[in-house]
């Protein structure tokens, strides 16, 4: 397992806490990717998008606010992130709040940016009309040339400013091209309570200090993207902030952490569903799974802590069977015990991942299906109704991701779940496909002796 190193320009913003960062980052990429609040700090660890500006694919990097403060601090941890992000940047964007004009933050960054060696656009965000015009000429004291008075949140100044950023790209030939044809990355999302470890596993698997943790419940606020590389191809793994109840969620800011939380599950090929196994399945764990089945995702179970406990087997013996029990759709799930923190059995989790993904994408042949069904039917014939014994003609695959089939007959719709259920777990039973969502629809059979009306 390696970090996957992206091979486009790398355009980062940059500057003190408030001054606009997230909704210049919104702006540029077309969209609300990261979360903007009034409140300063909301930003905490560094969120990247790839774009297009000017037909040139960059990598455009939203970082946290920058302040000095103890390493061991929050907004040390914070300041530690988006340094990072700056080290790695073809292009900084610095930005300033022309309104509150030149704070010794934002001289103190500057002095600090200098020491990099790299482009730097010098951006005056909040300067809307003429006055913000004129403020954003006291930004030439910097001595990082021409600023550009912008308005991230009203879309002013833009053009100058894609044009600055598109003058100061590297060569293209610099950069590898990449194939048309290369696959896309399987998009895995990590989801959970609060303080279950999602980040420290982010960044046990990443290698390096990616996504800011630490003992504080609620650090993750916006979901970060990092990217992975193992033997079959590239991953991008989806950090997301932890999901409470909902009568716990008061805060704006907090409906828009899970807000963005529940897109990525939506928008994942895979969901890793993190437990504190110390604390075993909580009720809010079993509200999570069943979004996963609903939203139809193929889910691993993720038991982190493990390291801690002592009646291993038996824990895990009951969060199974809890899971299993209230989801019939998860009916064996893949689970993966390890240590977040400390690493041990991490490594294990990604062999999970792909495996669950490929039975997510299983497909049957119509063949072997119907021997299936043919046998199925053969041991439990279908009920009766009505007095009437329901025919089941045939069944067929329609999709994959998840495994979806259409059962074909006379009065179909009216098949009782539980027959329906017992289908479904003889298909998972006898086509290997443990833990997936299986689909089954249902559809009637027209009579050909029953003339149409006219």
């Amino acid at each position: 397992m390696s970090l996957s190193t992206k091979s486009l320009p790398i355009i980062v913003i940059a500057g003190r806490p408030n001054v606009g960062k997230s909704t210049l980052f919104n702006r540029l990429a077309g969209r609300r990717y990261a979360i903007v609040s009034d409140q300063p700090g909301v930003t905490r660890d560094r969120k990247s998008v790839d774009i297009i500006l000017r037909d040139r694919p960059v990598t455009l990097v939203d970082t946290a606010g920058w302040e000095e403060d103890d390493p061991e601090t929050l907004f040390g941890r914070m300041k530690h992130s988006s340094e990072q992000a700056v080290i790695n940047a073809d292009i900084i964007v610095f930005c300033v709040d022309a309104r509150a004009g030149i704070t010794p933050a934002d001289e103190h960054f500057v002095h600090w940016l200098r020491k990099q060696d790299r482009k730097i656009v010098l951006v005056a965000n909040k300067a809307e009309g003429h006055a913000g015009n004129l403020a954003a000429l006291e930004m030439y004291s910097f001595g990082l040339g021409e600023p550009i008075p912008v308005s991230a949140e009203h879309g002013e100044g833009m053009v100058d400013l894609i044009d600055a950023l598109t003058d100061n790209l590297p060569a293209q030939e610099l950069f590898d091209n990449t194939e048309k044809n290369e696959k896309k990355p399987l998009k895995m999302a990590i989801v959970g309570r609060p303080n279950a470890g999602k980040s420290t596993l982010i960044n046990q698997l990443s290698g390096e200090q990616r996504v800011i943790t630490g003992p504080e419940a609620g650090l993750t606020r916006d979901s970060i993207s990092v990217y992975l590389k193992d033997k079959q191809g590239e991953i991008e793994l989806v950090d997301t902030a932890g999901l409470r109840k909902k009568a716990r969620i008061d805060e704006s800011l907090e409906k828009m952490s899970v807000s963005s939380s529940i897109e990525a599950l939506k928008m994942a090929e895979v969901v890793v569903l993190v437990i504190d196994a110390e604390l075993g399945l909580q009720e809010q764990d079993l509200q999570i799974a069943r979004l996963i089945e609903r939203e139809g995702r193929c889910c691993v179970l993720a038991l982190n802590k493990w390291d801690k406990l002592k009646n291993k087997e038996a824990v895990k013996k009951e969060i199974v069977d809890r899971i299993e029990i209230s989801l019939s759709q998860m009916n064996g799930i893949s689970v993966v015990t390890f240590s977040a923190l400390t690493g041990k059995n991490t490594h294990k989790l990604i062999p999970a991942v792909r495996k669950a993904y490929e039975i997510w994408n299983k497909r049957i042949a119509t063949g072997a299906l119907n021997r299936w069904f043919e046998e199925a039917l053969s041991k439990h014939t279908p009920p009766m109704v009505d007095g009437k014994r329901l025919k089941i003609r045939y069944i067929t695959q329609i999709k994959a991701r998840p495994p979806t089939f259409i059962l074909f007959g006379t009065r179909t719709s009216k098949l009782p779940v539980d027959y329906q259920r017992y289908l479904v777990n003889s298909m998972r039973s006898h086509f290997e496909m443990p833990g997936t969502p299986i689909r089954l629809q249902l559809r009637d059979s027209k009579n050909p002796y029953v003339s149409e009306k006219n």
